[in-house]
């Protein structure tokens, strides 16, 4: 195995030409051309206007207050870095397969791969995420409407299991606080139903059935047509959007502008709690590249899409933070139907109940588009003989990838029927990002090895020669002045808010951020002497750094996760690589 061909490339030329001529000899079958400029807006909106709203944002809300806005800015900033050069690559290379085509066209096999297999979890294991939140947003629905579903049946068997732990946790500390006596409240039901739940011998038995029928109803559309999934798209989108409209518009009169202060009750540190909650509402613009083989212009259409969504969703996202910290005290939105009962507090019970409807629908919306972008990642690393033939092979009929769409289907199904949805959400983020940070990168390098211009969105050249080494001294000059204490803190491994943690835990906790700051000096160095763009340039650190605000812990399971990876490439996909067999007849 040489080391060289661990990042063998493919051109832009030989990308576009395999599509053409099609992915496997004596086949052609091109996916339907449907999609216009307003679809891919709406599917962008689809994805991004989702769980985040309806779900996430309470508990961010409640960690950072009305400052929470600043988060949304932060990300969407970040989120518009990527864009930028996701709307460039997509411009280049108007094929399916998002990052992983990207990476392996600029970085090379072994990156793709990465990638391609890190796009898994983003895709696969974030919608297991959405599809248990569809189910609390339905059992939700139904009790209103006086329909009740066994919570056995309607709750996932890892998150009862685990709030019943720390139920008993928190029931034997000595001195509890009166925030642990507000989260022992909370646990007792699910305390309660690990108890009393049916039970296989000692195992109580508790499945989320609503997750796995909404999956397998999303997988059958998906499965039927491109035309049928957009159709569906852009009708959901249309409800959702009349819904947060009538929010902000009925909610800014309930507003009491007291509530406003403090605005950042949790300080910064606060604010950024809520990375992996506010992130994972943003990965929506990622699906849009997926489609680009199902546009009528991608070219011209997918940039588009992407800023359209973008700035649509960053939008309405901190007008609906704003209404809901005015009308509701920050620490009061740790509840999962935040928004309705904000409403409903106030009399506004028609409202509640169309804001229920609409967390239903958006979170469906957000299970379209996402297991919509899976099978077609798949189906490009298949084309390139990563993944068995079976993955890339188009229906003759519906013109989608339909082996790789059953599979996406069993594999969000399945494990949602008990897994705990938390692990899920922080695993999606992080991998997110690692993608956005390729994807960044990927432009550095794309520049000065491909040049084809017949692209028709170019991301616009800003020398980071002398900017990017300015804005990195400029920001440790900052710190150093206004806040030398974090910074001798850092570097003595020392933590004042939390004395009684050891030396060890201290340096674990803090080894994302030292990595951080390697990059950031390596990026420096290289911007200097290579005189890197300064857009990609920021995209890939702001991103790196939100990466830093997961915790250890979550870098070790994606870890974990690109090691299985790994043992994959090299027993399957290394061997079976359409350039290694390409080189092998040469």
């Amino acid at each position: 195995m040489s080391y060289k061909n661990l990042f063998r490339k493919k051109t832009i030329e030989s990308i576009t030409e395999q599509i053409e001529k099609g992915p496997f000899e004596g086949e052609h079958l091109p996916m339907n051309k449907v999609l216009t400029v307003r679809d891919l807006t709406a599917l962008g909106i689809a994805a991004i206007i989702g769980a985040g709203i309806f779900s996430t944002v309470g508990r961010a809300c409640f960690d950072g207050g009305p400052g929470v806005i600043f988060l949304f800015i932060i990300t969407a900033i970040a989120c518009g870095f990527s864009a930028l050069c996701y709307a460039e690559f997509a411009s280049r290379i108007p094929v399916s397969g998002s990052a992983y085509t990207y990476s392996y066209a600029a970085f090379g096999e072994l990156i793709a791969w990465i990638i391609g297999w890190d796009l898994i979890m983003e895709y696969a294991i974030g919608n297991i995420t959405v599809a248990i939140s569809w189910s609390s947003n339905l059992s939700s629905f139904l009790n209103n409407i006086g329909i009740h579903i066994p919570e056995f049946l309607s709750r996932s068997f890892f998150e009862i299991k685990n709030g019943s732990a720390h139920y008993l946790e928190l029931l034997t500390k000595s001195n509890p606080t009166s925030d642990d006596i507000k989260v022992l409240s909370d646990l007792k039901p699910l305390h309660d139903l690990w108890l009393n739940a049916p039970h296989i011998g000692s195992t109580p038995f508790i499945i989320n059935i609503p997750a796995l029928l909404i999956t397998a109803l999303i997988t059958a559309v998906v499965y039927i047509g491109i035309r049928e999934s957009r159709t569906s798209s852009n009708l959901m989108v249309a409800f959702k959007l009349m819904v947060i409209v009538l929010i902000i518009i009925i909610g800014f009169f309930y507003v009491n502008p007291a509530n406003w202060t403090p605005f950042m009750p949790n300080h910064f540190s606060g604010v950024m709690k809520g990375v992996s909650a506010v992130f994972f509402a943003y990965i929506g613009f990622d699906a849009i590249s997926t489609t680009a083989e199902e546009c009528k212009n991608p070219q011209r259409d997918l940039p588009r899409g992407m800023f359209y969504s973008l700035i649509i969703c960053t939008v309405l996202y901190i007008l609906v933070a704003l209404v809901l910290t005015g009308m509701e005290n920050y620490t009061k939105l740790d509840v999962g139907d935040f928004l309705a009962r904000a409403f409903n507090d106030r009399g506004l019970n028609w409202l509640g109940g169309c804001i229920a409807i609409s967390a239903v629908i958006a979170t469906t919306s957000v299970l379209l588009v996402f297991q919509l972008g899976q099978p077609r990642i798949w189906m490009s690393m298949s084309r390139d003989g990563l993944l068995p033939k079976r993955f890339g092979k188009i229906h003759h009929k519906y013109k989608t990838p339909a082996f790789a769409t059953i599979i996406a289907g069993l594999l969000v199904g399945i494990p949602s029927l008990f897994l705990d949805s938390d692990l899920v959400t922080d695993l999606t983020s992080i991998g997110t990002l690692f993608a956005f940070v390729l994807v960044c990168g990927g432009i550095l390098v794309i520049p000065r090895q491909l040049k084809n211009d017949s692209g028709r969105f170019r991301m616009p050249y800003i020398n980071g020669k002398y900017i990017v080494p300015m804005l990195f001294f400029g920001t440790l000059f900052i710190i150093y002045i206004y806040f030398p204490d974090f910074m001798h803190d850092f570097f003595t491994l020392k933590n004042r808010d939390n004395p009684d943690l050891s030396t060890m835990e201290i340096f674990q906790a803090r080894i994302p951020y030292f990595i951080f700051f390697i990059l950031c000096v390596l990026i420096t160095l290289f911007s200097y002497l290579r005189n890197y763009s300064l857009i990609p340039v920021l995209g890939l650190t702001s991103c790196f750094y939100l990466m830093t605000e997961l915790g250890t812990l979550n870098w070790l399971r994606f870890l974990i996760w690109l090691i299985i990876g790994l043992v994959i490439y090299f027993g399957f996909s290394y061997k079976n690589s359409k350039l290694n067999h390409r080189k092998s007849k040469v």
